[in-house]
């Protein structure tokens, strides 16, 4: 259970990705030894995370259900709730919008039971957003989204919130495109500050998506160059090749 929690609470959010996974691969080897339900609740979820943070997203996809499941059985809530949580962040990345919405729309009723601060369902309500964005709704109060920013009281989201919140206004209209760069390098900046390297990686990858949107494919590619460096520093191999995917289409 600690090398689980020590792969996902510390390494993850270092950016030290390679150890993460081999620490998380560990845990869940003890864990299945051990045959403990709560061992393997922890290390299941938490090599899910990992996975999804190698980029190993199928991967992550099938530890995290074995993880959600275990904490059911467990009665686990907190590891319930974060098996749901990267579980739909799985599926936006597969363009699966409608499961986002499944999923997180249960995830919200996880609030009234005090497990996590508001600040973390603040952005999780971000994310959910963004899926339904993405599947073309449009009423959207935008004014309660930036209360979100204000309302943060997580360093560790700082980075995330804006990024997101800077998705939204990419993808919600063209009108929108001047904002979401300006929040998108206001996410840069406090990951930068906040010493989160795999988010930072994420943020210039969004970023390059903006340059790509308003017609600037030079600095598309330089902010493209910038997430696959940043994702080989972390040893985010799974990233690393989509980033270069993306490369080779501007």
């Amino acid at each position: 259970m600690h090398k689980a929690c020590i792969a996902w609470t510390i390494y993850c959010s270092q950016g030290k990705i390679d150890v993460a996974y081999q620490t998380s691969n560990e845990a869940l080897g003890l864990a299945e030894e051990s045959g403990d339900i709560l061992s393997k609740t922890e290390a299941f979820v938490n090599h899910g995370v990992c996975c999804y943070a190698k980029g190993f997203l199928d991967e992550a996809e099938k530890y995290l259900l074995m993880g959600k499941n275990f904490s059911e059985r467990a009665n686990l809530l907190a590891h319930g709730f974060l098996s749901i949580w990267y579980l739909g962040v799985v599926y936006f990345l597969g363009g699966d919008h409608r499961r986002v919405q499944e999923y997180y729309n249960n995830a919200l009723s996880y609030e009234k039971l005090g497990i996590m601060g508001s600040s973390w369902f603040n952005l999780l309500r971000l994310i959910l957003t963004c899926a339904k964005v993405m599947t073309n709704e449009k009423d959207i109060d935008l004014k309660l989204l930036y209360s979100y920013v204000s309302q943060n009281k997580i360093r560790r989201a700082e980075g995330p919130i804006r990024r997101y919140l800077s998705e939204i206004l990419l993808n919600i209209d063209d009108d929108h495109l001047q904002e979401a760069e300006d929040w998108i390098k206001q996410a840069i900046e406090a990951d930068k500050k906040n010493g989160v390297r795999f988010e930072l990686g994420i943020d210039h990858a969004v970023c390059a998506e903006i340059f790509k949107r308003k017609g600037d494919k030079s600095k598309a590619r330089e902010m493209l160059d910038r997430a696959i460096e940043i994702s080989k520093e972390c040893g985010a191999n799974g990233w690393v090749e989509k980033y270069e995917k993306e490369l080779t289409k501007l």
